[in-house]
């Protein structure tokens, strides 16, 4: 009889930290359609860390789902339509970092940023890099022509080593305020995202607290543990910064977002972020079917749930006729209150 992955496997790439994965002791499922649906349906009850706040937040009750997708699975099923369902189930928790993985398909939700609007633009972001910007790892950056330094990181996937980021900010060092564009960044190498706000503040932060599963309880956590921000020993940025943010802002970078927020020159402007706060881990059904999910819940400083985004200091959107005329309505508004 097949048994249910008893391992968390640990960390996903979309959002990591040296963390140790827990065994677990499971009951066993078949590897029949029913015994897929109940191994998924227990995977998530026991160890995704939302269940109540998404109830809270959303209406979901997590037994009235079982219900609901029970009734669609029969025995008869084939596994493309047994998959269809079990994303689908998945999908009630509007959670980016939830997914269902076969050879043939991801399960998915990408409400978080598929309902609302994107405000941005790749052809007016590389207009405004043009064509001789500068590549430092994952940074691209260059001087616009106010003087004003301009710093797309478009992922967190990228490596981003401490000697990249003091050539950066030595060559930006002359500008009079720096745009830092994150827009449709949907995350990364957690480690990445620390490394790059670390260059912004000149004194350890609280910004932030982190839990872990201790138990099969959908309250089931351990002491919040205070997360810090440590400043660089390298080349550090103390002049303002403004950082352009959409709800395509995701994962990682939500959690740079939230470290970042709040520094004394630091301006978030633009849309939400999508939020994506729970650190993934992964599991195994008995059919082979991989499942992530998010296991470990983090809050803000003042330990506020930021799942669902984190405001900025400005809303600023896209304005349809600038970009017709060729320009950014942010990274135009970031550049007049930087001049100011």
């Amino acid at each position: 009889m097949p048994r249910l992955c008893s391992i968390i496997r640990g960390l996903i790439v979309a959002l990591t930290l040296p963390l140790l994965a827990g065994c677990v002791s499971e009951e066993s499922f078949e590897d029949t359609p029913e015994g897929n649906f109940e191994a998924l349906w227990t995977i998530i009850d026991e160890h995704y860390c939302f269940l109540d706040y998404k109830r809270q937040t959303l209406g979901v009750d997590w037994d009235e789902v079982h219900s609901r997708y029970r009734s669609r699975i029969s025995e008869k099923m084939d596994r493309y339509q047994l998959f269809e369902v079990l994303a689908a189930m998945l999908s009630e928790l509007r959670d980016g970092h939830v997914n269902l993985y076969s050879s043939a398909d991801i399960g998915r939700n990408w409400s978080w940023h598929e309902d609302f609007p994107s405000n941005y633009r790749a052809d007016l972001r590389d207009a405004y890099l043009g064509t001789d910007y500068k590549i430092a790892s994952g940074l691209r950056y260059r001087f616009l022509d106010d003087n004003i330094a301009y710093v797309v990181c478009s992922s967190f996937s990228n490596g981003i080593g401490e000697g990249n980021l003091d050539e950066v900010m030595h060559y930006l060092r002359s500008a009079n305020g720096l745009i830092l564009d994150l827009r449709d960044n949907s995350g990364g190498n957690l480690t990445n995202a620390e490394t790059l706000a670390a260059r912004f503040t000149d004194e350890r932060r609280l910004v932030g607290y982190m839990c872990h599963k201790t138990g099969k309880g959908h309250n089931a956590f351990s002491k919040p543990k205070e997360q810090y921000l440590e400043p660089s020993k390298g080349v550090r940025w103390m002049k303002r910064a403004i950082v352009l943010t959409n709800r395509s802002c995701y994962s990682a970078t939500n959690v740079f977002v939230r470290d970042v927020k709040g520094l004394p020159r630091i301006t978030i402007l633009g849309d939400q972020t999508g939020g994506g706060s729970g650190l993934p881990f992964s599991s195994e059904l008995p059919g082979g079917w991989a499942v992530r999910f998010s296991a470990c819940p983090m809050f803000d400083a003042e330990k506020r749930q930021i799942e669902f985004g984190i405001e900025p200091d400005i809303y600023v959107s896209l304005d349809e006729a600038d970009a017709a005329h060729g320009y950014d309505t942010l990274i135009e508004r970031a550049r007049q209150l930087l001049a100011e």
